[in-house]
């Protein structure tokens, strides 16, 4: 008997620390959100919710086409404000835990994007792995209306392109809240978010015209990285010097060069390592910076013709050339970035701190304009590793016999 009532005692204490799902969300009352945008209205805030239309996407037989998402968007003083609003036209509260891409438009992002920042990071039910972007001369919402191909849901195919953009190309950044949040916190860097761009007609993108054709007449791409100084949108970088901001950032796990060839012509080479040391030091009392940038990459394509490929000494030539080349791209980069942008989004204060950290606490306060003469060392390093399945080109034996 005893024994009987202990267990009973023991399932009660038991009973009293075991979690109930007290926070659960009927599917049937919720509308899932995976892309939201942000953009300004007047002194208002526009929030655009790109919400998944479940009975479109498991592929339904019969009844009338849809889009496989809709779009509904509300006006606030306050971002939660206009997500609260959005309920006077979606028939089920938004639900922003899958969120997928953030997308923040341009003028919002010249503005400041500081407030927006809180909104989200004081949210308890997102996760913070979404990307965000930013829409390049358009505004998020229209972004947003954009049907694309092969992913049905256009939030998860810009996250998902976006993402192997960054694997396999470089000009791209995969930047989520945490590390936006972090880099606006801290002295001596600033922050970048990839450009999102439109190209064609919003109006042709939003219908299912998009994507019944092979070739979609309104596409979404990646384009340039938005540089930031403190919460502000102050410019832009094109493919080329965004990626040399992921080359000093070591953000580039695998890449593709075009580069001259001494004679003139282009070669491509894929890059399969990289990495930089960014080093800080004072020189008469004043900061500067050392880069050594060191590359590896295999010989993918090569127009020119009239390169020997089998002697070494052609090899140097090429490694040279791409040497210089690459050490003139990342000069010009950094000096547009210093006295244009003015705007520290490598992280030379940071190296700067760590190397010195006691001349660092003199910098910091007057860091945008130390920042925009320092001098800037580069050491150039690139390697061709291996050639390809073959050496020479066939087309210089197609010369010889012609």
């Amino acid at each position: 008997m005893k024994r009987k009532s202990l267990m009973i005692c023991v399932l009660i204490l038991m009973q009293i620390f075991l979690t109930s799902c007290w926070s659960r969300q009927e599917l049937n009352k919720i509308a899932i959100a995976v892309g939201l945008g942000f953009d300004k209205q007047g002194d208002q805030y526009q929030v655009s919710a790109q919400v998944v239309l479940p009975s479109q996407i498991a592929g339904s037989k019969g009844g009338i086409a849809q889009a496989p998402v809709n779009l509904y968007k509300a006006t606030g003083r306050t971002i939660t404000e206009a997500l609260r609003k959005i309920t006077t036209k979606s028939p089920r509260q938004i639900y922003i835990s899958h969120l997928r891409i953030l997308v923040l438009g341009e003028d919002l992002a010249k503005e400041g994007i500081s407030d927006v920042l809180d909104s989200l990071s004081r949210d308890t039910e997102t996760r913070n792995d979404y990307f965000i972007v930013v829409a390049k001369n358009a505004k998020a919402e229209d972004a947003l209306k954009v049907l694309t191909n092969l992913e049905k849901i256009p939030a998860v195919r810009l996250f998902s392109s976006l993402e192997t953009s960054k694997k396999t190309w470089a000009p791209t950044s995969t930047v989520t809240l945490g590390t936006l949040i972090t880099e606006l916190v801290t002295r001596g860097k600033n922050p970048v978010l990839t450009g999102l761009v439109i190209e064609g007609s919003v109006a042709v993108g939003e219908s299912l015209k998009n994507v019944e054709s092979i070739d979609s007449p309104t596409q979404l791409n990646y384009s340039g990285l938005a540089v930031f100084k403190d919460d502000k949108l102050i410019g832009w970088l094109n493919q080329e010097e965004s990626k040399v901001y992921n080359y000093l950032t070591n953000q580039v796990k695998e890449s593709l060069a075009v580069r001259k060839c001494p004679n003139g012509k282009m070669a491509s080479y894929k890059v399969f390592d990289a990495h930089a040391k960014v080093k800080g030091g004072m020189r008469n009392g004043k900061p500067e910076i050392s880069i050594q940038q060191h590359m590896e990459a295999d010989l993918t394509e090569v127009q020119c013709k009239d390169l020997d490929l089998t002697n070494p000494k052609t090899i140097t030539e090429l490694e040279q050339s791409i040497n210089k080349e690459v050490s003139e791209l990342f000069k010009n980069t950094i000096k547009k970035v210093q006295k244009e942008y003015k705007s520290d989004i490598f992280g030379f204060g940071e190296a700067i701190h760590r190397s010195n950290p006691q001349d660092w606490k003199k910098l910091r306060n007057n860091w945008d304009q130390t920042f925009v003469d320092m001098p800037v060392n580069i050491e150039m390093d690139c390697k061709i590793r291996l050639l390809g399945k073959v050496t020479n080109s066939f087309l210089q034996e197609m010369k010889t016999n012609k």
